[in-house]
């Protein structure tokens, strides 16, 4: 059955993709499958490391291995390679059901490792059955720590070189295997992934035809070092020890959804927009001291650690924003293992990676051995002190005349209870991409959508399992430009990597805390509408049905706040892409 939007109560919602998706090209491509197997291919698997990479990557670029095998299920060629002079990367090239298209995946965190799990692709036809060459980078080193950063070469590796020239060698490595370039070019990424997604767009606007980018760091320098550090020190007392731990973090979250639930007309545990909530942590202050029911009320020193977590950092004498945005109301049960720490002993990931940024990456020269977050300043010279590597590290340029000029398309995505990148950041960058290119010509090529309760890349309270691959398949190959898109709560058991690290994600809350979250009977599905726009319960059908729902206009429609970096968001110079 031919792929289509279906109509559903006026609603434009976009519904699963069927055979001709999957396997039926544009006309003017020609038939696009694989016929038989390894053997009727111009070249044989075995004999792709023989294909020259040096002029992609230098002297010392090459295919190391290349091995049939089965993907899920698929039967693949499996190639393993290096860029000069340690860009890792993996390829998978399907043996049979190729559809002439190529996906790049991003990785999470400082990356280190070369992942090929799709994210924001759930029930996509074609991915599932092979049709897409897959492949990734480690962004050239190994290991998930910072120390590369000592090394001047290894930080461009990681901030843009990997990804391009894996981008450049696999495409070549397709030519040769297939006998033909691929048709289509998409690049999918979550966390330091959606950095990766933005670095493209913004760099190299000829790699990808589709780029999707979830939760992007794109404030890299910022994010990993005063947002961080921050959050990871506004939660720890004189004695070094937490202040609020997360057996609090439900008396929290029930207070922030107690007061704002209901704004949007629904009161069914998730906030639509958490900046039309104005919650002040203050109204669970205990009302003596010693508490007689401290289960119930938090001291004055874990209201005062609440407010900063919410509140972000700002320079003590001018008052300034030094960052964008922090957590927002309703994704306090995420904060479990981020800077709040599941139990007293157990490490936080926010000291973790704002330590790996501090002492190696976001500084031209990195700070004298033994550099602590107590070291740290927070006010404009340490920020200012950022700037340098701005141009390197960051993708908030909102100029992508190029990427649009060559017909190129852009899907946002961001949750809304995401505690490790705020979605502030986000919103302004679709924000700035409109004010620099206009409203209309923007809307031609990008899509925002933010997803209520939402984790970081995956989980949490709200549904979480969208697919956002082909309805970019759809906007790229068909022209049919995306509307709603349908979230669905994930399966038992169910966890998507993105590209992340192995193990659990820092942001999910142990499971003394799963019991605090929303119920839901079944399986629950919501509409998400391009942003501003959002899904509004039409108050007679099954709540927990995508289709009981409208579009409406936003709860709010304030501009992102000044900070000390508003001017990031802003072109970059010629000189400094």
């Amino acid at each position: 059955m031919m792929h289509r939007w279906t109509k559903t109560l006026g609603l434009a919602l976009f519904a699963s993709a069927g055979t001709a998706l999957a396997q039926a090209p544009p006309a003017s491509q020609g038939p696009r499958t694989v016929p038989g197997s390894g053997s009727s291919l111009p070249r044989a698997c075995s004999e792709l490391p023989g294909v020259d990479l040096v002029d992609v990557g230098g002297a010392g670029s090459r295919v190391t291995s290349a091995t049939q095998a089965s993907d899920r299920g698929v039967a693949v060629c499996a190639v393993e390679g290096v860029l000069a002079p340690s860009i890792g990367f993996k390829l998978l090239l399907p043996l049979q059901a190729w559809t002439g298209r190529y996906l790049q995946v991003g990785c999470g965190g400082l990356c280190g490792r070369a992942s090929l799990e799709v994210g924001a692709a759930d029930g996509c036809v074609p991915l599932a059955a092979g049709g897409f060459v897959i492949a990734s980078t480690d962004m050239g080193h190994q290991g998930m720590g910072g120390e590369f950063g000592q090394d001047p070469h290894k930080r461009e590796d990681f901030a843009h070189r990997g990804v391009h020239l894996t981008a450049v060698a696999s495409k070549k490595l397709v030519s040769a295997f297939y006998g033909r370039d691929a048709a289509h070019a998409y690049f999918t990424g979550c966390s330091d992934g959606g950095r990766e997604a933005l670095v493209e767009a913004q760099r190299h606007p000829e790699d990808f035809d589709g780029i999707v980018a979830g939760a992007p760091a794109m404030n890299f320098q910022v994010q990993n070092s005063l947002y961080h550090a921050w959050q990871a020190r506004s939660n720890t007392g004189a004695d070094g020890k937490a202040i609020l731990a997360a057996s609090r973090l439900p008396l929290l979250h029930r207070a922030a959804l107690d007061q704002c639930d209901g704004l949007d007309g629904q009161v069914d545990g998730l906030i639509v927009d958490p900046r039309a909530c104005r919650f002040d942590p203050g109204a669970l202050l205990c009302r003596s001291n010693p508490p007689e029911d401290g289960a119930s009320c938090l001291t004055p020193a874990e209201v005062e650690a609440v407010r900063r977590l919410y509140h972000g950092p700002r320079d003590a004498a001018t008052g300034e924003r030094l960052t964008i945005g922090g957590p927002q109301p309703g994704s306090e049960l995420a904060w479990a293992g981020v800077f709040v720490p599941r139990a007293a002993d157990q490490p936080i990931f926010s000291e973790r990676i704002a330590l790996d940024a501090l002492r190696n990456l976001v500084f031209e020269s990195n700070p004298p051995a033994g550099f602590g977050l107590n070291d740290l300043r927070f006010d404009r010279a340490t920020f200012d002190r950022l700037r340098p590597l701005h141009a390197l590290y960051d993708a908030t340029d909102p100029d992508l005349s190029a990427f649009a000029g060559k017909g190129g398309k852009l899907i946002l995505w961001h949750g809304w209870s995401d505690p490790h990148i705020s979605p502030i950041n986000t919103i302004a960058y679709h924000e700035a991409v409109a004010r620099s290119l206009g409203k209309e010509r923007t809307e031609s090529f990008e899509r925002l959508y933010l997803l209520p309760g939402v984790y970081h890349c995956s989980g949490g309270e709200g549904p979480s399992r969208v697919d956002l691959l082909t309805p970019m398949i759809e906007w790229v190959e068909r022209g049919v430009a995306p509307d709603a898109v349908i979230a669905r709560s994930p399966r038992q058991g169910q966890a998507s990597s993105f590209g992340l690290p192995p193990g659990p994600p820092a942001g999910q809350p142990p499971a003394a805390l799963e019991a605090a979250k929303a119920p839901a009977a079944g399986e629950r599905s919501r509409p998400v509408y391009p942003y501003p726009s959002v899904a509004k319960y039409d108050g007679k059908g099954d709540p927990n049905q995508a289709s009981s729902y409208v579009r409406a206009t936003p709860l709010i429609s304030a501009e992102g706040p000044e900070w000390a970096g508003s001017d990031f968001y802003r072109p970059y110079p010629r000189r400094e892409r």
